[in-house]
């Protein structure tokens, strides 16, 4: 299973347009290699490198169909739901990292389930409802620094 984007490389910047110093809008991303057997796929992105403890997540995504290749850039994926982020909404919120360089993990997981989850819960929520159901995963890592 792979995750990439148009807009970056793995382990290379992340351009300012997708960012809190610029548009503020998701880059696009791709999904390939999706086992056939998923029943949902999981998107999280985090900033783990955020200066409190845990990090900082950016967006997360849950129940999106298993056909689904990608989501375009500036938009909602065309099924799933967005879930909490620590900017207090669901939704994606860009980097904007106070110093330093900061990494940005886009992690996409195929589930054997779908999660019976509310909009409002969080990463850490997510992660364990799908603990045992996660049939292969992927990421793709942005890194950013506000100057």
């Amino acid at each position: 299973m792979k995750i990439t984007s148009t807009a970056f490389e793995n382990n290379q910047p992340i351009p300012a347009k997708y960012t809190c110093q610029g548009e503020n809008i998701n880059p696009q991303l791709r999904f390939d290699g999706i086992p056939s057997s998923s029943k949902s796929l999981v998107l999280i992105m985090h900033d783990p490198d955020a200066p409190i403890s845990g990090g900082w997540t950016h967006w997360t995504i849950i129940n999106m169909d298993p056909t689904t290749v990608g989501i375009e850039e500036n938009a909602k994926p065309g099924s799933g739901t967005e879930a909490g982020t620590n900017f207090g909404k669901p939704g994606y919120g860009g980097p904007c990292p106070p110093s330093g360089t900061h990494r940005y993990f886009f992690k996409l997981y195929a589930l054997d389930t779908m999660l019976e989850l509310s909009p409002q819960v969080d990463k850490a929520a997510i992660e364990g409802a799908m603990k045992e159901h996660v049939i292969d995963q992927a990421e793709l890592v942005g890194l950013y620094s506000k100057s």
